[in-house]
């Protein structure tokens, strides 16, 4: 596992653990408490964040923004029950395909 992945393990593991726990210590917690609904509507928040910063070009913001779309999508996993494992085997499915091969095949 590289220190990247092993970050991101880290920051679901402890995403999971919020779940359950008092929205009012939390703010995962509140999101699950929102549920998919509140997740999703923050996720669009946050991606539009970035693509501000990204088209701005501002790097250092537009990896601010990033990382707050990776936390929310994570919430979103954990949600229902995605893990980064799950996501990372997709990823590896999909490589040295190329992306119009791999869209075609779900279109079918």
């Amino acid at each position: 596992m590289t220190q990247a992945s092993e970050v991101l393990q880290r920051l679901y593991a402890t995403i999971v653990s919020r779940k359950g726990t008092s929205a009012d210590q939390s703010y995962t917690a509140s999101l699950f408490a929102g549920g998919s609904t509140l997740i999703c509507e923050k996720i669009m928040e946050e991606a539009g964040e970035a693509v501000a910063e990204g088209l701005k070009g501002d790097g250092p913001a537009l990896t601010r923004e990033s990382a707050d779309v990776l936390y929310h999508l994570m919430v979103l996993w954990a949600e229902h029950g995605v893990t980064p494992k799950d996501v990372y085997g997709e990823l590896q499915k999909r490589e040295g395909v190329s992306g119009h091969v791999e869209k075609a095949s779900r279109d079918k």
